[in-house]
């Protein structure tokens, strides 16, 4: 399965976080340190919510980038 994931810019470093898996966070110096983390914290999460019994949940977040009205040329 493919999950949606999140990827802010903090002040000293980036973090990252998937909408459909609550608690499933990651943090690196760099976009792609970051990316490489949350995949392997999608993989932990996913393995412990099966050892505990948890249902997997389906990805259901759709991403899309719009632009603003007001900042359209």
């Amino acid at each position: 399965m493919k999950y949606a994931i999140i990827i802010e810019k903090g002040k000293n470093n980036y973090s990252a976080y998937v909408p459909d898996l609550p608690g499933c966070i990651a943090t690196g110096s760099s976009v792609q340190e970051t990316e490489h983390r949350i995949k392997d914290a999608i993989s932990f999460h996913i393995e412990g919510m099966k050892e505990d019994g948890i249902r997997i949940p389906i990805p259901t977040t759709k991403c899309k980038y719009i632009q603003s009205a007001k900042t359209k040329k």
